[in-house]
């Protein structure tokens, strides 16, 4: 072990002076030592004494010693282990190892079954060929050529139809003797509405899309973006910041969205885990919203927000170095609201999205 730089009575002498009045700052310069490393000795050695620290080294060498011992009690341990082997893991290898020992140490039942390791009762049984095993394996054989995507649950359910009744346990057990275990098949998610969608006319909440952005802070810790941005309108709907976003969170955002507005009729993303989930997809079918796809491959298919996503990077993760997720999810919602109000979209006639839904608004009342 490193030995330090100041023994117990300095380190002790030094919190005194800390005791004292003497700042901090001043006893690290002074000693040249870090903070982290001054609290570390405050921790340990706060408030005790030289007498204390004596003691408490004192008592650090008996545990070192203690230490040693048992080591060297626990070497001797796995010696003895080596001589007669590792521990069995099946019985037939214990009952040959307990019989050798017999043979050439003439030890005892009893002293050479403890030290192998196994019950006296485990060395004394004597296997017996079942004959009703190999009727019930070979049915099962039979069972699994007819029925060939069938596992062994189902298996012991016709064995049951039979009339035999066995413990499922040992169905699985013959089941993989005999070899009969069936690979599992990945489920494919088929989704029809997927292609290039439509275009989508000026009107608010007729189609969302969603896409995801990936940016890091300063720290690097990674950090992902959830945009939803309004295809009729232009508007960033929202921007949801987070380490991570689940299939549930991108359906509360929703959620969130459709109580200040509406539901939308559609909702267009790509093939992430988190769109093509169980849980948007029962989202979509409660509130009987369509739920669109892109092709795999083809983030052009989604071009309105892969637009959106590029000015984000340029106008706002670019000209930023965040310190943290929250000042992240401050800046970034800053630059949408200003997106929404401020910033000229040259596809409205050169209005903000927040101008151009005003506009809509005037004209459907009037």
């Amino acid at each position: 072990m490193k030995k330090g730089r100041f023994t117990e009575e300095q380190i002790i002498g030094i919190l005194k002076l800390h005791e004292n009045g003497v700042k901090v700052t001043d006893i690290i310069r002074q000693y040249g030592i870090s903070e982290q490393t001054f609290y570390r000795w405050k921790s340990k050695y706060g408030g005790m004494e030289v007498s204390d620290a004596k003691r408490l080294k004192q008592l650090e060498d008996e545990n070192r010693r203690l230490k040693q011992l048992v080591g060297e009690l626990s070497l001797d341990n796995q010696a003895l282990k080596y001589i007669i082997g590792k521990k069995p893991i099946e019985p037939a290898r214990g009952r040959h190892l307990v019989q050798g020992l017999q043979d050439t140490l003439g030890l005892s039942e009893r002293r050479a079954c403890r030290l192998v390791g196994i019950g006296r009762s485990t060395y004394r049984y004597q296997s017996q060929a079942s004959t009703e095993n190999e009727e019930i394996k070979n049915r099962l054989t039979e069972l699994a050529l007819t029925w060939r995507r069938f596992g062994y649950r189902r298996l012991h359910v016709l064995m049951q139809r039979e009339g035999r009744q066995v413990n499922h346990k040992r169905i699985y057990r013959l089941y993989r003797n005999a070899g009969l275990s069936v690979r599992r098949r990945k489920r494919k998610r088929v989704y029809l509405d997927r292609g290039k969608p439509e275009v989508v006319l000026a009107i608010p909440n007729q189609r969302w899309s969603m896409d995801f952005v990936t940016d890091t802070t300063s720290s690097g810790q990674r950090f992902r973006i959830l945009v939803v941005l309004d295809e009729g309108t232009r508007e960033c709907l929202a921007c949801e910041v987070d380490t991570s976003l689940t299939g549930e969170r991108v359906a509360r955002v929703l959620d969130r969205l459709a109580n200040d507005r509406v539901y939308p009729k559609e909702i267009l993303s790509d093939n992430g885990p988190e769109f093509t989930g169980l849980v948007l997809n029962q989202w979509a079918y409660s509130h009987r919203v369509a739920q669109l796809f892109i092709q795999p491959g083809k983030p052009m298919q989604n071009g309105y927000v892969e637009s959106f996503n590029g000015k984000l990077r340029d106008e706002c993760l670019n000209e930023h170095w965040f310190r943290s997720v929250g000042e992240a999810r401050r800046l970034i919602e800053s630059w949408r609201m200003s997106y929404n109000h401020y910033r000229p979209h040259s596809a409205l006639n050169n209005m903000t999205p927040t101008e151009f839904c005003t506009n809509l608004n005037r004209k459907k009342a009037s």
